[in-house]
């Protein structure tokens, strides 16, 4: 059977079940568990270090009543940062290439925040539609012109994360097939388009970890902003 550029992107099936599920929920069996010793492993001690710093780099601009999401924001950043780096790996499927998943994660955590800021502070909620000192006549476009950006921004969230990561599958992907059809015919170059795709991999990984940090700190600006 002859899979397509896409098939790759497909939710996995078993007996007619998705496995999008799994593969979510999987990856955190991979984490070291606490432990109640006084001197830990490596790798919890890392992943300890890890959490630590990320806490305290994502809530640095973050108010102190913004510092109970700092859980949330975490497990987000792991969650989203793992399946990322999973999906490189051969022969495996990469949920966070869904579009639906990342709205299913944006959508519902924008609406927080922008419920936290109508609630608490409605006056400086509703002032973001409006900047100060805007002229008469420009008042009602530039409301329908924030309201819109407004509403943009969780659909700029999920988008983001999904064209980063489905673009650099689809690159690997191509030059991974270029590589196998030059090697019985030009060798010279199927070394190099192998070079560039080894290059082009190690690229991925910066950008898994990169797309996951951008978008837990865009929700962060926006808790910001909210509260």
């Amino acid at each position: 059977m002859i899979l397509g550029l896409f098939d790759q992107f497909f939710s996995p099936y078993f007996l007619g079940v998705p496995l999008l599920a799994i593969a979510i929920a999987a990856p955190w069996v991979l984490f070291p568990k606490p432990s109640n010793r006084v001197i830990h492993g490596r790798s919890l001690t890392a992943q300890n270090s890890f959490i630590l710093n990320f806490t305290k780099q994502i809530l640095l601009p973050l108010n102190v009543g913004a510092h109970k999401w700092a859980l949330l924001l975490t497990v987000l950043m792991i969650n989203l940062i793992t399946l990322n780096l999973l999906g490189l790996l051969p022969y495996t499927f990469t949920p966070t290439t869904q579009l639906p998943l990342n709205m299913g994660f944006a959508i519902p955590l924008w609406l927080a925040t922008v419920v936290i800021g109508l609630r608490n502070q409605p006056t400086i909620a509703l002032g973001h539609l409006l900047p100060e000192g805007t002229p008469t006549p420009l008042i009602p476009v530039l409301i329908i012109i924030e309201t819109i950006s407004l509403f943009v921004r969780p659909f700029a969230l999920g988008v983001r994360l999904t064209a980063n990561l489905a673009a650099g599958h689809l690159l690997i992907q191509l030059l991974s097939s270029a590589t196998l059809f030059l090697i019985d015919q030009m060798w010279p170059v199927a070394i190099l388009t192998g070079l560039v795709m080894a290059l082009l991999t190690l690229l991925e990984l910066a950008v898994a970890a990169i797309q996951a940090y951008v978008f837990v700190l865009l929700l962060s600006l926006y808790l910001q902003e909210n509260t």
